[in-house]
């Protein structure tokens, strides 16, 4: 198992050096997103989430020079089993001078199903692997929705180091990999390759309630004309059962399968 993830890990570093040496747009880019979870019961879990994206352009390079996305999210989650967690979400996505879009002002809304399994732990290592079906339908120039269906695969590992485990006053390190493939319209393109994002950060909870995650993501989109590079600072704020009530508050139980973070990322 862990060479299937170091054959991953190779592949997404081979596809970065590779896209160094085509023609390349690379913008710097700030990704925000702030989550709210509340658990319903040991196999329930609901999330609200939400987040904007600012961006550099070719001619200026401020991370803060546009806010190019802002978009919201509601989540449902539900543990079947130790090892899996199954979600749905329904978004909504205010698209504003997006770069991989053939157009501006795209709004769009978007459908999901995602399932995460625990492939293992090792010590303080621990891996999921994540993979998600979205149903996008984005507003083209003719102010229909076009759909666009697009498939992601992750892997994630995340380690603890002032602890044998992630609990409240622990830092712990995260590196994950994934890959977007999707189909093609005249909205997103034809590359049936969408990208691939290398990230790696920190996170810290500070407490039952209150969690924060910095991390710096590495982008490639690889395209017919030019191919695009994206340098992003992600912060990740999460906030856990602020709505429970303090005379008999339900904590859910974490499992392997609960990621650092909520089940967020962007765009």
């Amino acid at each position: 198992m862990t060479g299937k993830l170091h054959y991953i890990v190779c592949i997404s570093f081979i596809m970065l050096s590779s896209s160094s040496k085509a023609q390349s747009e690379v913008l710097n880019q700030i990704w925000n997103e702030y989550a709210f979870t509340q658990d319903l019961s040991k196999n329930w879990v609901v999330e609200l989430d939400g987040g904007l994206t600012s961006s550099s352009f070719p001619d200026n390079n401020n991370y803060f020079s546009r806010i190019i996305q802002v978009y919201f999210r509601g989540w449902a989650h539900y543990y079947p089993a130790k090892r899996w967690k199954v979600s749905f979400f329904y978004a909504h996505y205010f698209n504003k001078n997006v770069p991989e879009l053939n157009q501006s002002d795209a709004p769009e809304y978007r459908f999901a199903f995602q399932a995460t399994y625990n492939l293992l732990k090792h010590h303080r290592i621990n891996v999921n692997l994540r993979g998600r079906l979205e149903d996008r339908n984005i507003k083209n120039e003719e102010l229909t929705f076009e759909s666009v269906e697009r498939f992601r695969f992750q892997a994630k590992a995340v380690c603890p180091l002032n602890n044998n485990k992630i609990e409240i006053n622990t830092i712990y390190a995260f590196l994950s990999d994934e890959i977007f493939f999707k189909t093609k319209s005249d909205v997103s393109g034809a590359d049936f390759f969408d990208r691939n994002r290398l990230t790696a950060g920190f996170g810290f909870p500070f407490n039952d309630k209150f969690q924060l995650e910095l991390s710096y993501a590495n982008e490639f989109l690889p395209r017919r004309d030019a191919n695009k590079l994206y340098n992003a600072i992600q912060l990740n704020v999460v906030f856990n059962n602020l709505f429970s009530k303090a005379e008999k508050p339900f904590k859910r139980e974490k499992t392997e399968v609960d990621e650092a973070a909520p089940s967020g990322g962007g765009s």
